[in-house]
């Protein structure tokens, strides 16, 4: 049998260093994002209150932005969406928590996504939200009903023209794009 060539000894042992560091990345990735998450206020993991300033970020209490809070059902959808409150002011950089309101009319299980549009359009890259009833799907129960939530800010950098935003969001049925994942209910409020 002929010996192993130093410089393939070499190569195997990188190979097996890269296939260690590998594995243990992939296993921290989780506890890292968990950790992320917690430290920044993403996903629903608790950073500071709400009214409290944005990670990394002052409040401009020299300004203030009204918020408008719209609905709209797709089609025939039967269901009850509103928001809870019609509009909030809020100071650049201020964190906020809204909740909206969500009824299953439809005499049936469904599940239903919230697609949001942000006007005027300059507004929509300052508006940042946190966690959202519309980052996934939602799974209803008939009749059930649900204080859905929202927690955003306004980044600072917004225009100082921009006194007032609209934050709407479309309500369809996705029964038929249903994602193979666990339906979102955290945070959320069952009535």
């Amino acid at each position: 049998m002929k010996p192993i060539p130093k410089s393939h000894k070499r190569l195997t042992l990188l190979l097996v260093c890269g296939v260690i560091f590998m594995f243990c990345f992939c296993y921290m990735l989780v506890p890292l994002y968990q950790w992320v998450c917690k430290q920044e206020g993403i996903n629903g993991k608790s950073a500071n209150s709400a009214g409290s300033a944005a990670p990394g970020m002052q409040i401009d209490y020299s300004r203030t932005i009204k918020i408008t809070f719209t609905t709209t059902l797709h089609h025939d959808l039967k269901f009850k969406f509103l928001p809870l409150q019609q509009h909030i002011d809020i100071h650049p950089g201020e964190r906020k928590l809204i909740y909206f309101l969500a009824e299953n009319q439809s005499g049936k299980e469904i599940t239903v996504q919230a697609v949001p549009s942000i006007t005027p359009a300059d507004a929509a890259r300052f508006l940042k939200k946190t966690e959202c009833f519309c980052f996934t799907q939602q799974y209803f129960l008939k009749n059930e009903k649900a204080d859905m939530p929202v927690y955003f800010f306004i980044d600072p950098a917004v225009s100082r023209d921009i006194k007032e935003v609209t934050l709407s969001y479309t309500l369809f049925d996705v029964g038929e794009f249903i994602k193979k994942q666990k339906h979102f209910t955290q945070g959320r409020i069952d009535l």
